[in-house]
């Protein structure tokens, strides 16, 4: 997509959130309230991740996944939900102080930065998907500009993750297949 293609797609999605702008219909409501439900999980499981993580670039990580990426993309789904009188879901999931330093947990109890890492890669794959499918079951324009948006950052920020698994060393050395 070029730069001009950018402006225009996004002129097109402002220029319909404010004429012609449509409550979600039920396959975009469905996707909502599933990435709604993961991403409340997420953030439960991101906030145990960061408190047992050692790494301040892992930390920092986290804390970018949480804070730009996860519970903006809630919001925003949840904003959807509320403009339409549609129900929000509610979850309990606990909500998990964050500690500044390293905390003094035994090593046999806690997940090692590469576990972390490789857990918070995972789930931002899934994430990923489940934006991608959101994005493909979207017909509205600003909801899809919005899904498309956030997928981008998230590709963005996994890029970053796995910078710091290769500098890290946390990723296995992968043999070459020879025919």
């Amino acid at each position: 997509m070029t730069v001009m293609d950018k402006v225009q797609s996004a002129a097109r999605a402002t220029v319909q959130g404010m004429i012609d702008r449509e409550p979600v219909n039920y396959l975009e409501g469905g996707a909502i309230y599933g990435i709604i439900s993961q991403g409340r999980h997420n953030l439960s499981s991101l906030e145990i991740m960061y408190n047992h993580a050692q790494d301040s670039e892992l930390k920092e990580r986290i804390l970018e996944a949480m804070e730009k990426l996860t519970r903006p993309l809630i919001e925003e789904c949840e904003g959807l939900l509320k403009e339409c009188n549609a129900e929000v879901p509610q979850f309990h999931f606990t909500n998990h102080q964050l500690q500044k330093g390293n905390l003094n947990i035994p090593e046999d109890a806690r997940m090692t930065d590469m576990e972390i890492a490789a857990a918070i890669g995972t789930m931002a794959k899934a994430a990923q998907i489940n934006i991608l499918a959101a994005l493909q079951s979207s017909y509205q324009l600003h909801i899809g500009m919005m899904f498309r948006r956030f997928l981008d950052e998230s590709l963005d920020w996994n890029y970053r993750i796995l910078q710091l698994m290769i500098n890290r060393g946390w990723l296995p050395h992968v043999a070459k297949i020879k025919h």
